[in-house]
This record gives structure tokens, sequence and C-alpha cells, in this order.
């Protein structure tokens, strides 16, 4: 993707709609336990949305610059309104290169854009049980023992960055190969998402050496990436939302009842509610970069919370005018309902919604001025 920065832009943008409308056509067959969207992740590489996110001195096209943040949020809108589940995967893809980007050496930069290049995807794995993934001392480097849970891409991503304990108690990041960890998707029965390949991978036995570590301890953790970067997964939620909306349309005009008063009212709802979750996504996604990390967090805190509620909302309202027809397979309405549901739930949104609020407390700024940019 060469040319000028708009270029690259719209080039990224019209890509992803295309993998997009492939994804939609296919998502009935990869609506299955244990699927993947192959096929799309390929479609990503060919495109060059793989390796898109990267610098350009890396082969990239700066698509995780603050510059392309609009950019970026249309990205992961498209593939989110095509499939959730590829949207989840990309934006783990996108989570893991920012990530080493920031914390990594240069080596390790250039060895995650080889792999992108190459049409690896690439992931972010922390949930973990109550043991969770530790380092033990091996010779040049460590051994590692225990799993990682809820691991979208499980069995298909070979280079994952994951967390993981040190002797010392400190929380790092590695990114060790993966090709021989055992995968086990079994325990991924949600009623969406199924074709996000969502299991546990146990890494035990597996070598990392010190190269591998990326970054300090507790990084991962550090702010405001580690909060503020919760926008990407709104924006793919936008995306399904968006989508469901035309869907619920698509089906009023097509069985003759948009003309009805009560329909046209909860369509008009509705639209409310997917432009509010539009506004909330793009504000957020230039928030993100905001100089101040706290407002920064808050602001991004605030637009994954109102971006949820616009979800439920459109699902009810939804569900309310097509009837049992939004509820039976193989309606496109019932498959992207359970995807939309399943993954709007996300972690910790009390505590989301009450750390913003503290911001706000403590601000003297009128809320009116308070994520004002120069």
């Amino acid at each position: 993707m060469a040319g000028s920065i708009q270029d690259v832009r719209r080039a990224c943008v019209d890509a992803a709609r295309g993998v997009a409308a492939q994804a939609a056509r296919c998502g009935a067959a990869l609506d299955t336990d244990d699927s993947f969207p192959a096929r799309e992740i390929e479609a990503l590489s060919r495109c060059g949305l793989l390796r898109a996110p990267l610098p350009a001195r890396l082969g990239g096209s700066d698509l995780a610059e603050p510059l392309c943040a609009n950019a970026l949020a249309l990205v992961l809108s498209a593939l989110g309104g095509g499939s959730l589940p590829l949207g989840r995967l990309y934006e783990g893809h996108v989570n893991a290169l920012t990530l080493i980007l920031r914390y990594g050496t240069p080596a390790q930069a250039g060895a995650a854009a080889i792999r992108a290049q190459e049409g690896e995807l690439l992931a972010v794995w922390n949930t973990e049980g109550a043991q969770g993934v530790r380092l033990e001392p091996h010779r040049d480097g460590f051994r590692l023992e225990g799993a990682k849970i809820l691991a979208s891409g499980a069995g298909f991503v070979r280079y994952p960055l994951i967390t993981a304990r040190a002797p010392s108690g400190a929380l790092l990041m590695v990114v060790p190969d993966a090709a021989t960890a055992k995968a086990d998707l079994a325990g991924w029965r949600a009623q969406g998402m199924r074709a996000s390949a969502s299991g546990a991978v146990d890494f035990s036995g597996l070598f990392a050496s010190a190269e591998e570590i990326v970054g300090g301890p507790d990084d991962y953790h550090r702010q405001p990436l580690f909060s503020a970067g919760a926008w990407r997964f709104a924006a793919v939620h936008y995306g399904g939302i968006a989508a469901l909306f035309d869907l619920a349309r698509a089906h009023l005009v097509k069985t003759a009842r948009a003309d009805d008063p009560h329909q046209a009212a909860r369509l008009g709802q509705a639209a409310i509610a997917v432009e509010t979750a539009r506004l909330w996504t793009f504000g957020a996604a230039q928030a993100a970069h905001l100089e101040d990390a706290e407002a920064a967090v808050a602001y991004v805190d605030l637009a994954r919370l109102a971006v949820e509620r616009a979800g439920l909302d459109v699902l009810e309202l939804v569900h309310r005018s097509v009837g049992l027809s939004a509820f039976m397979r193989p309606h496109p309405i019932e498959r992207l309902s359970r995807d939309l549901a399943t993954y709007l739930r996300q972690p910790a949104p009390d505590r989301a919604l009450t750390e913003a609020a503290r911001f706000l407390a403590r601000s003297e700024r009128p809320i009116g001025e308070q994520w004002e940019r120069p």
C-alpha cells in the first residue's frame, strides 16, 4: 500500500470492507464449535492488512499511528460488521503489534514485522486460571509452565504475546514459539463467537529465550496503553451493532413492515443508538492519544460502556421489531445477535465506569472542555 497517507488510509479501509463482505458470506458456514476463519485471515494477509499496523519503515502502512486512528477505527468496524469473530482476531493482532513496537527491542519489532509480512496472525493472551503461566529459569532462558484460557485463535496463532510470572513475581510479556503448545477448544461452548477458535493453551515445557521477553516488569499494565487500547474492541463492537441495524431494516422492508408507525419508531430509536456508538467510538480513537494519560483512559472507559449500552439497546429493539424470526436459525440476525451479546461481555465494566467517574470528580475542568484538543 504505497502513496500519500490519505491514499494508504483509503486503501486499508477499502481492503477491510472487501474482506468483511467475504466474511459475511461465509458466516453461517463458520458458525460451528472450534471453527476458525482461516480463509479470511489469508485474505487479510493478501491485501496487506496484517502488516498495515506496522510503521512504514518496517513495511507497514502506519495504520496504528495516532494520525491514522480514524482509519483504523473504520477498518476494525468494517471487519466487525462482516464477522465479529474475525474483527476480534484482527484487533488482537493489532494489540500484539502495538505492544511489541512500544516495549520491545528493535530486533523484536523486526521479527514481529517479518511474521506479519509472512501472513502470521498475532494475538495477546493474558487471561488465565488459578495457576497462570510461570517462567522457570532454564539454561540461558526460561521454561514455561502453565496455561492461558479464553485465548482467541488458540491452535492457530504460532507467536502469541502472553503474560507470565517471573520467579520474582514480576509480570512479564513473552512471545514464545507456540507451535507445540497444547491447544484445547473444548471449553469454549459460548452461545456466540464460535468462529473465534477460543480456548485454553498449555505452554508447559516450552522454552523461551531471554530475547523473547518483551519490555520490563508490568509493562503490560502500563497506562494509558493498557486501558486506552480498549477503544479498538469498541470499534469492532460498533461494526457489529451497525450490521445488526442494517439486517433488521432489510428484514422490515422485505416483509413490508417498515411503514408501521411502531416499527418506524423502533427503527429510529435503533438509529440513535447506532450513531451514539459511532460517535463514542471515533471520539475514543482520538482521545486514546491525548497527552493527559488519565483523561485518555477515562474517555475510553466511558466510550466502551456507551458502545456496550448502545449494543444492548439495539439488540432489544431489533428482537422486538423482527420477532421470533430473529431467534431462528439460519437467519443472520440470530447468529449476529449471539456473537454480539457474547462479545459485548468485556472485563471489569463496573471498574471502568467508577474510575472514569472518579477522574471527573477530581477534575476542575468543565465537562464540555474536559477532552478538548488544541
